[in-house]
């Protein structure tokens, strides 16, 4: 994935940058600019989690129409994706549901890529998307997320601090915290070695060392 244009235009961006952004924005540079994709033991139990979610089509439980993978778009934005699940209520509202591992806690990361998701179904449907939920599989419990002022505003942010990323091709510097092990870019990082300019630097002449 290479989202930079030869052309100077502006790519549309994968709903699930967002979350990578928050988590990591080097993270997302390496997928953005480099094009790095890699699977590790987590991004297999997330692929596992969202099996189900992910085979499109529709059911109707107690008169809640439940839409599966439904794909959403905002030419505004410049975001594309799918939604696990979107359920449309008898009064037409719109609730899209995020299917995520883990137990039951609040991540901003989850919740912006959510209110990402009702941005784009508003710009879609012409209709205003104030609530949506959180699916933690682990504890099999969802967790309502309000779209509010605050959070639309940071997710705008997020999508525009992308492009910006992708237009200009700067991938942010390595900082190494606990959590990078477990990132299934940690072996192209390498945070521990290039977080320090000088060690960097070092290494770097080293690999042409005869």
């Amino acid at each position: 994935m290479n989202l930079r244009s030869s052309r100077g235009e502006r790519e549309a961006l994968p709903l699930s940058l967002l979350n990578d952004y928050l988590y990591c924005p080097r993270r997302t540079g390496l997928k953005v600019v480099e094009g790095w994709r890699q699977a590790n033991a987590h991004t297999a139990r997330g692929d596992i989690v969202h099996e189900h979610s992910d085979l499109a089509g529709y059911e109707v439980v107690e008169g809640v129409t439940l839409l599966r993978a439904l794909p959403v778009w905002s030419d505004r934005l410049g975001l594309n994706g799918r939604c696990d699940v979107v359920e449309q209520h008898p009064n037409g509202d719109l609730f899209p549901v995020e299917f995520k591992l883990g137990k039951r806690r609040k991540w901003e990361n989850d919740d912006v890529q959510l209110c990402a998701q009702a941005l784009c179904l508003e710009e879609m449907f012409g209709s205003s998307v104030e609530r949506g939920a959180v699916f933690h599989a682990d504890s099999k419990r969802r967790r309502e997320v309000i779209f509010g002022e605050d959070l639309r505003r940071a997710t705008e942010e997020t999508v525009h601090a992308i492009h910006e990323m992708a237009r200009t091709g700067a991938i942010p510097r390595a900082s190494y915290k606990e959590a990078c092990e477990e990132c299934s870019l940690f072996e192209v990082c390498l945070p521990k070695a290039t977080e320090d300019e000088r060690r960097a630097a070092r290494l770097a002449r080293q690999l042409f060392e005869v």
